[in-house]
């Protein structure tokens, strides 16, 4: 995994394309507060805590929040808090009333039909619902009030659940947006979309 040992296990999400779609194409400055959502095996997070100040990342499975825990020890990372919960649910439950001047998301984008369902926690890092939004749009709603002014969103999503429609939302929130990186697959395009608040 490049320059960090990470440790994996099989209900956490593997850094595939779009982790490192995301990771090459960092939007942070020296000194910057950083959140991540859906830290996952917590790559992300570690690659984030070399430049930002401080990182807060959260994960709805708790599996990722064990292994991503481990990770930061393994590599030393003493800059990243780790919270457990959806979205921006837990900063309101450990009283984490700042806001941040970089969000970062790798989406669960993915259509997913009822009978394509996982019954295990490896389900939400993928399961975007029927239309692949089910978590974006909520994700979106809510963006802006964790954002300091200046503040920038990057975030992954896939063609199979609707860009137009992520890029629409950001800009009526008052967002400059850009696709800032992509990667074709046989089936789809990952997109890298930042958002800047002016």
């Amino acid at each position: 995994m490049g320059e960090f040992n990470i440790e994996l296990e099989n209900m956490v999400y593997e850094p595939s394309d779009d982790s490192f779609l995301l990771i090459d194409n960092l939007n942070i400055n020296p000194g910057e507060k950083v959140l991540e959502i859906g830290t996952g095996s917590g790559i992300v997070a570690m690659y984030a805590s070399k430049v930002a100040d401080e990182v807060v990342a959260t994960d709805i499975n708790f599996n990722a929040i064990e292994i991503a825990e481990k990770n930061f020890l393994l590599n030393n990372i003493d800059n990243i808090n780790i919270l457990f919960g959806d979205l921006f649910e837990p900063l309101k439950s450990e009283g984490f009333n700042e806001k941040f001047d970089v969000i970062l998301f790798n989406t669960p984008y993915l259509p997913t039909e009822n009978d394509e369902v996982l019954e295990d926690d490896l389900n939400y890092a993928f399961d975007g619902g029927l239309d692949g939004r089910k978590i974006i749009d909520p994700f979106l709603n809510q963006v802006k009030n964790h954002l300091n002014k200046n503040g920038r969103v990057q975030l992954i999503q896939s063609s199979l659940s609707n860009i137009e429609q992520t890029l629409l939302k950001l800009e009526e929130l008052g967002f400059l947006v850009e696709i800032t990186a992509s990667e074709k697959f046989f089936f789809e395009e990952i997109v890298l979309i930042t958002g800047f608040l002016d």
